[in-house]
């Protein structure tokens, strides 16, 4: 019996030989109505199952009925929480990874997935909105918590969350994976637009140019996995007004004036790039303020024919960070940047 576990459940043999002990043990003291349980040995030989209470021994074939009868139930369930705890290992050591699953079928809004023999959750929250996925097909998404429930468990999986992100570049960047190249924020709008800051630890690697790779080969490869989502990648740097400048990306920003006390930022832009700046919905602002941890505010530059006796008028976009964005940004260690690249159609 133990022999067909094995290799049916791929489970340890001395987990499994501990498991009928203990259920054995549980069966016959409660069937004995002793105070204390018997200490129960299984040769791992011979199978001969031997038993004792202090120094009493106790009859072997009383003990094979109680096995037979009372343990039964007891061994099974052994045997699926020692299933489960290889399940739970195996999965706990792949949080935060990158995980290639199958659908297996809908849940209302969950998506329910094959992970070997393990199933997996998409659920809505962690769907990337405008994708539409079918039965059967293959996709890739973050292992982000492993929950034990009963004799079950539960394995959840996004592709929204930012991480998703880092660990595509970790994949596609060897500069990433070997820590030359830091990535060191990511604002992201999932299916929309991400905002990514990367530095160099070698002042001979470009952090940018190795993330976008030879002609964009290493982002566009990243974009194809995020079915087209805009990708911005920003130079990072301890001097704000470098970093609010960059982060502003593909907008040409005239100047920044920085107020490193109330931790906000007037950024100057000539007219035409007014739209850029802002970006569609107010998303370029909005996730350059979470990239920096800066509120932002963009103001258009006048023409020399309009200056004719003050300063530039603010026109429209005054983007803050909620008290938790701005936790969580600092909580990332984002300082400031210099220099950005991207794959975007969105202004």
């Amino acid at each position: 019996m133990v022999d067909v576990i094995h290799k049916e459940k791929a489970i340890d043999k001395e987990v499994i030989f501990a498991s009928i002990e203990e259920a054995i043990a549980i069966a016959a003291k409660k069937h004995l109505d002793t105070e204390e349980a018997p200490i129960v040995n299984i040769d791992r030989k011979t199978g001969n199952i031997t038993a004792s209470i202090g120094n009493k021994q106790i009859d072997t074939i009383t003990l094979g009925r109680i096995a037979a009868q009372s343990a039964k139930q007891i061994i099974v369930q052994k045997i699926r929480e020692a299933e489960r705890d290889k399940v739970y290992s195996e999965f706990e050591a792949k949080k935060n990874d990158i995980l290639t699953v199958s659908i297996a079928r809908f849940e209302g809004p969950n998506i329910i997935c094959l992970a070997g023999k393990a199933e997996a959750v998409l659920p809505k929250s962690g769907q990337v909105p405008g994708e539409s996925r079918r039965v059967g097909e293959r996709l890739r998404a973050l292992v982000t918590e492993i929950e034990k429930r009963g004799t079950r468990v539960k394995i959840f999986l996004s592709r929204a969350n930012d991480d998703f992100v880092k660990r595509l570049f970790e994949l596609e960047v060897p500069e990433v994976s070997d820590g030359i190249v830091v990535i060191k924020a990511i604002a992201r709008e999932p299916g929309y637009r991400t905002k990514i800051a990367v530095y160099s630890n070698n002042a001979k690697v470009d952090a940018a140019g190795a993330c976008i790779g030879i002609r964009g080969s290493r982002i566009r490869n990243v974009v194809d996995e995020l079915n087209g989502e805009n990708l911005d990648i920003v130079k990072w740097s301890t001097e704000p007004d470098k970093f609010i400048k960059e982060s502003l990306k593909p907008a040409d920003v005239a100047d920044v004036i920085a107020d490193s006390n109330k931790k906000r930022a007037t950024v100057y832009v000539a007219k035409d790039e007014l739209s850029q700046a802002i970006g569609k919905g107010g998303r370029n602002v909005r996730l350059a303020t979470l990239l920096t941890g800066w509120e932002i505010d963009i103001v258009e530059v006048k023409g020399k024919s309009e200056e004719k006796n003050d300063a530039p008028e603010e026109t429209t976009s005054n983007t803050t960070a909620t008290e938790e964005q701005k936790n969580a940004i600092n909580n990332s260690g984002v300082d400031a940047s210099t220099s950005s690249g991207d794959i975007s159609n969105e202004s």
